[in-house]
């Protein structure tokens, strides 16, 4: 049965779509092309890609050319959404370097890739798609990215790049994992990933919050 859509979702999911296709795009003007890795070597534009997909699969499913909704798929992205969002202002209130390598970012691509764009996302999944239905699966597939992240600028990104430089490492993305030895570098890790596990667990008690409410 195709679900129908009023025209306000159908907006909004073409706006959320062609926001994160145009900044997607973008990111190959605002980086080095000659870094191993481009853009991709940061968490951010891991959730941007994720956003990017997730949000054509939405505006599939409203347009009626799917039927499915890849449940997990959207709710570990909503996750690494908030990771993202968390992380990156936690840090960039200690000292914008810490994340940052080149120095200050243009406005509005720091506000949406780290503001507007997880938070349309979330709006998007919790009040119109309904999101967390199948907490293991959603744990698995978000288990899944944030353990091919950390294998992608371990075992590749780190080696085949020389800069950011730090007392530690070189070549990591973010200035701050430098100036960590490997160990720190892995209960940083650890510490991450069950702070989503942690952002998991509210998104579904939100979610069955909303559920009962509507």
């Amino acid at each position: 049965m195709t679900t129908k859509f009023s025209p306000t979702v159908t907006y909004s999911r073409w706006t959320i779509f062609l926001l994160a296709l145009g900044f997607w795009f973008y990111q190959f003007t605002q980086t080095s092309l000659d870094a191993f890795g481009w853009q991709f070597r940061f968490l951010t534009i891991w959730g941007l890609t994720a956003n990017l997909v997730v949000s054509w699969m939405m505006l599939r499913l409203v347009l009626g050319k799917s039927t499915k909704t890849y449940n997990p798929l959207v709710s570990a992205t909503v996750v690494l959404g908030a990771i993202v969002v968390f992380m990156y202002w936690k840090l960039w209130f200690i000292n914008p370097a810490l994340v940052n390598s080149n120095g200050p970012i243009v406005w509005y691509q720091e506000y949406y890739l780290h503001a507007l764009g997880p938070f349309l996302m979330m709006v998007d999944a919790f009040f119109i798609l309904g999101v967390f239905r199948n907490i293991v699966r959603t744990l698995v597939t978000m288990l899944a990215v944030f353990v091919s992240y950390i294998a992608w600028v371990e075992v590749l990104v780190r080696p085949l790049n020389s800069f950011p430089e730090g007392k530690a490492a070189n070549g990591l993305p973010y200035p701050f994992l430098n100036d960590m030895v490997m160990d720190e570098r892995l209960v940083f890790y650890a510490t991450t990933i069950g702070t989503a596990v942690v952002f998991m667990l509210i998104g579904w008690v939100v979610s069955r919050v909303i559920v009962k409410l509507g």
